[in-house]
């Protein structure tokens, strides 16, 4: 299992997509019409550094997050918060400042400062706006995020099914009348190719989609299954058709979506919340050194969180019905590992919490070995937001598209552990 502790950060800036090496109309094509922005125009970005290591038995803790906060802080002051990249930043005197080189540069300036920790930094995942992201990772590779939206009717059906069958597998979702949901739609690249631009492909679609009733209006639609993963299935080929696309990510709600990578794996993900209390407390240690490990998470009477945990799952895409797994197999399942934790003091009443520290490394692991035999063993990912700004994630090995060899620190590890980091979002996304 490979787990990674994200801490998420805010800093705001100004900065201008102009290369000078190539001609106004060039810079006009290639970023918009705010390469003309003379002295730069103003973002509120949003930053994940995201590490990997082994986690402390003791502690229960991959890294102590206070210390993420502090050390990249560091960075984020003296180099981006509240300064014009082009000009207040060296980096980007020859650099054109796009979100994947701002997140190539935030990970090379924090990367050195956490040699000395047993986590190790392996991502660095930066939102510029809500259609634009990067992550970039230790191995050098950079992945660019484009977003878009769009709003559309559907009778969530498949043609291969009988009306019977579409009834049973969709239940309301079937009937003739329809329903809509308001999409939301990640396009993956890797990041390096110069002449790529998907702004053509991503107006194509959303021209082809938005507003439309998908079952009737959509040709490219007709004969296939109307269902999420069918959906996501058709994005792909249709945008990968127009630029190097890796994958797609298609919500059709906040707490839904489906995944269709490059390599053909689909994947299903829902997110659901549960309100808990805990106290993060080491008995061997005395009141002042556990204050001094936990901070204000020591407080003796406990705080707590409404905790969001977000499944995802792979296997078998079904062409006949169009479907990854059941929706609601999927709900229910969610649902009841999270059931036991409601309205608790984990400390206190949880079984799971009893002889290790309620830290968000050790629940996500309790919620994974519950979770994941519910799912048949499809589990591939899962995570979980302590807070907006907290976020834990457990997946399995071998299974995601970027492998990074890093030496943990700890000895008790005799060779280096494997980590994997996939290209990511904050929850604001």
């Amino acid at each position: 299992m490979l787990l990674t502790v994200s801490k998420r950060l805010e800093f705001s800036a100004s900065r201008r997509l102009f290369d000078p090496r190539v001609s106004a109309e060039e810079n006009l094509a290639r970023f918009g019409e705010e390469s003309a922005a003379r002295y730069g125009t103003g973002r509120n970005y949003v930053v994940y550094f995201v590490f990997a290591g082994a986690v402390d038995s003791d502690t229960g803790m991959l890294i102590n997050i206070s210390e993420i906060k502090s050390r990249t802080g560091r960075v984020l002051d003296q180099g981006f918060d509240h300064k014009f990249l082009n000009e207040d930043n060296p980096a980007f005197a020859a650099v054109v400042p796009t979100a994947e080189n701002v997140a190539r540069q935030l990970f090379a300036e924090a990367e050195p400062l956490f040699r000395d920790a047993n986590a190790r930094l392996v991502g660095c995942h930066l939102r510029e706006t809500g259609e634009r992201s990067a992550t970039a990772y230790a191995n050098g590779r950079c992945d660019g995020n484009h977003w878009f939206e769009f709003s559309a009717a559907r009778q969530t059906m498949s043609p291969r099914l009988s009306t019977g069958e579409n009834q049973q597998l969709f239940g309301s979702a079937s009937s003739p009348f329809g329903h809509g949901h308001h999409y939301r739609c990640r396009l993956t690249e890797e990041a390096g190719a110069e002449d790529s631009n998907p702004c053509e492909i991503i107006r194509a679609l959303r021209h082809e989609l938005d507003h439309k009733n998908l079952n009737q209006e959509v040709p490219g639609l007709a004969g296939r299954p109307i269902t999420t993963e069918s959906l996501a299935a058709y994005i792909f080929e249709r945008a990968s058709r127009a630029f190097p696309l890796l994958r797609v990510r298609l919500h059709e709600r906040d707490d839904f979506f489906a995944e269709r990578w490059q390599d053909e794996k689909f994947f299903l993900g829902m997110r659901r919340t549960f309100s808990a209390v805990h106290r993060l407390h080491l008995p061997t240690l005395s009141e002042m050194e556990n204050s001094e490990l936990f901070g204000k998470c020591n407080n003796l009477r406990g705080h707590g969180h409404t905790y969001i945990a977000e499944a995802t799952l792979g296997g078998h895409y079904d062409e006949r019905s169009g479907t990854l797994y059941s929706f609601t197999a999927l709900e229910r399942a969610l649902q009841e590992a999270l059931r036991p934790w409601q309205d608790k003091h984990l400390d206190l009443e949880a079984a799971e919490f009893r002889e290790k520290p309620s830290t968000g490394e050790n629940i996500v692991q309790a919620l994974w070995d519950r979770l994941d035999p519910a799912l048949s063993g499809k589990l591939e990912r899962l995570r979980l937001w302590e807070t907006a700004n907290n976020r834990f994630t457990l997946r399995r090995s071998g299974d995601t598209p970027v492998a990074i060899s890093i030496e943990t620190g700890d000895k008790s590890v005799a060779t280096p552990a494997r980590v994997a980091v996939v290209s990511d979002h904050s929850l604001a996304e």
